[in-house]
């Protein structure tokens, strides 16, 4: 198909470039310090709050070689999916915690010219036997680390059926065009920047009991990659160009698949060679809804993501937002009320659409959000004990988004994840891929919290073929029916709340996307009863939030938001700087 008409007179902007120079992929990888270097550049720019502009094209991504390789395609003709393609396989070198093809996740796009909006669901699926009961003992009791470190954890990988889906259909150049780059890559060597040596270091212990992880992360006398070292991985290289000569073939059928099903099965896992033959990535219809003008484009499920965020959107716009401020306790207050609304929803309802019958129209009904709304107190919290799943109407940490705009104005936003941090951990030998843990992601026992502490119940219970429940939620947001905000995160259970934040921080606050990216984040999901918060709060609010009643505990940085922002003056772009290595980019 031919690249879609823009529809903004980009052109003719006369604005400063603040963006790293869009550099070629190859420039960032052979230069030792290339990468440290465009990461410092725009973490600088980000501590100015602010936004990264372009004229022509953008992408955001958490690794910056990955982004390069995305607008290197951008220049050269390519569309969004082109590189939005190219930019998913070079994370899988550049970004193996969480880049992936022995994972899955979500891709959402948004077609002007068309008038088009379509989700890609190439989220994992439960092998064929497997079953409700696969990760409890005979006495019914969850067996430990079953569903995370073992070969039963890893879910039939969506990630290459669902990048050659997107390609075939939406984009412009060829599999062997798009996957170059991360070829290279894989082959020649990747620069280890430090977020990366750090990363292997943490997890050492945990990769190195699989003896074809330690192999490809490790040095043979057993020491880890320091920052600035070469990085070469042979195998996933061949992996790769299999993919490129051969298609959906060369990764589901032949030598790539003998090697992921052997390494399965030698783990303990039941996956077969029919599992991956028989899967299928999905098309399925956008989750959508408005609030204060705008229209808000989401994933389906199986991501709770969309009917989530769009749920609570339908609560929040019964509220003044706006006049009570940016991050004030009373606004919190109201965002945290609807958080534990939503989040008991999705602990009954949610599920694989294709097994459970989802009641998606229901739970994202403005009739629904209002009733909810007259539940919350503005004054005093909820005690989540007192919250159930609503009566209706008659998805990490190392998860990563991207999101791509070109110069035609299609829009993409990309989650993708292989659950964990490099997934199970083990990679499968003579492949070089890191196979998921997604299994986790199912109930393995109802009202039992998985490894992100979310409870589940019948609706996401184990079963063959099945996808598990995810909260992964790229989103498109529209203005005046044109598109204007293309934004998502990692996180794994704090997804959606991030990524709701982004959407009330630029449409009720006004915030540029830079501002939107680094404010303080909160989160609450139910169970536990419990505030989460950032500590970059103001003190004084969170003390105003325990007034109101709130159990307020200071963690970690939530997310990673990769965001552009679509405007008549240009692109605007911001990478999170909650995580060291990210990089917005365009030219």
């Amino acid at each position: 198909m031919s690249p879609i008409k823009r529809l903004l007179p980009l052109s003719a902007l006369v604005l400063p470039l603040l963006s790293v120079s869009a550099s070629s992929a190859s420039e960032l990888t052979n230069k030792t310090t290339s990468p440290i270097v465009a990461k410092q550049a725009i973490f600088s720019h980000q501590a100015t709050a602010q936004p990264i502009w372009a004229a022509n094209g953008m992408v955001a991504s958490q690794e910056a070689v990955a982004t390069a390789v995305g607008v290197d395609i951008l220049k050269q003709g390519g569309n969004a999916i082109d590189a939005a393609v190219a930019t998913g396989f070079a994370l899988a070198v550049t970004l193996p915690r969480a880049g992936n093809i022995g994972g899955g996740g979500f891709m959402l796009l948004h077609l002007p010219q068309q008038q088009l909006s379509t989700a890609i669901d190439y989220r994992e699926t439960a092998p064929a036997s497997a079953k409700a009961d696969i990760f409890l003992d005979p006495q019914g009791n969850v067996i430990p680390e079953r569903s995370t470190y073992h070969g039963l954890a890893v879910g039939v990988p969506g990630t290459v059926a669902g990048f050659t889906l997107a390609l075939e259909k939406y984009g412009t150049m060829t599999l062997a065009q798009v996957l170059a780059p991360a070829i290279k890559l894989a082959e020649q060597g990747i620069t280890v920047t430090p977020d990366l040596a750090a990363s292997l270091a943490a997890l050492q212990p945990r990769l190195s009991q699989w003896p074809s992880t330690k192999a490809v992360f490790y040095h043979p006398n057993g020491s880890h990659y320091q920052p600035g070292d070469i990085l070469r991985q042979p195998e996933l290289a061949a992996a790769l160009k299999r993919i490129a000569t051969q298609g959906n073939k060369g990764f589901y059928q032949g030598k790539t698949a003998q090697d992921i099903v052997r390494a399965v099965n030698q783990a303990g896992g039941i996956m077969t060679h029919a599992d991956l033959q028989n899967y299928r990535a999905v098309e399925r219809q956008p989750i959508s809804g408005s609030y204060r003008g705008h229209k808000v484009i989401s994933m389906p499920p199986p991501s709770s993501g969309g009917v989530h965020i769009i749920q609570m959107l339908n609560i929040l716009e019964h509220f003044p937002l706006t006049q009570l401020g940016h991050n004030s306790a009373d606004s919190i207050h109201l965002q945290t009320e609807a958080m534990k609304l939503a989040y008991a929803d999705r602990s009954r309802y949610l599920g694989d659409p294709d097994f459970y019958p989802v009641p998606t129209a229901k739970l994202t009904d403005k009739a629904y959000g209002l009733a909810l709304s007259g539940q919350i107190d503005a004054k005093r919290t909820k005690d989540s004990r007192q919250i159930t799943p609503g009566k209706l109407l008659q998805e990490s940490p190392q998860t990563t988004h991207y999101s791509v705009v070109d110069k035609w104005g299609n829009a993409v936003a990309n989650t993708y994840t292989l659950n964990y941090s490099y997934g199970s951990g083990l990679v499968a030998a003579g492949s070089g891929i890191l196979l998921n843990n997604e299994m986790d992601d199912f109930s393995a026992k109802p009202g039992v919290p998985n490894g992100f502490g979310l409870i589940g119940g019948e609706a996401n219970a184990v079963a063959g073929n099945k996808r598990p429940l995810s909260s992964m939620s790229p989103t498109i947001v529209l203005k005046d029916n044109q598109p204007w905000l293309v934004t998502g995160s990692p996180g794994g259970s704090r997804i959606i709340t991030t990524t709701l934040q982004i959407l009330l921080n630029t449409i009720d606050y006004g915030l540029n996307i830079a501002e939107a990216t680094q404010a303080p984040r909160v989160h609450h999901q139910w169970l536990p009863d419990e505030l989460r918060v950032e500590r970059s709060l103001n003190p004084d609010t969170i003390k105003l939030l325990q007034q109101k009643g709130h159990k307020v505990v200071i963690k970690n940085a939530m997310g990673s938001t990769q965001s552009i922002m679509i405007t008549p003056s240009g692109l605007y772009g911001a990478s999170d700087p909650r995580r060291s290595g990210s990089a917005t980019a365009g030219y």
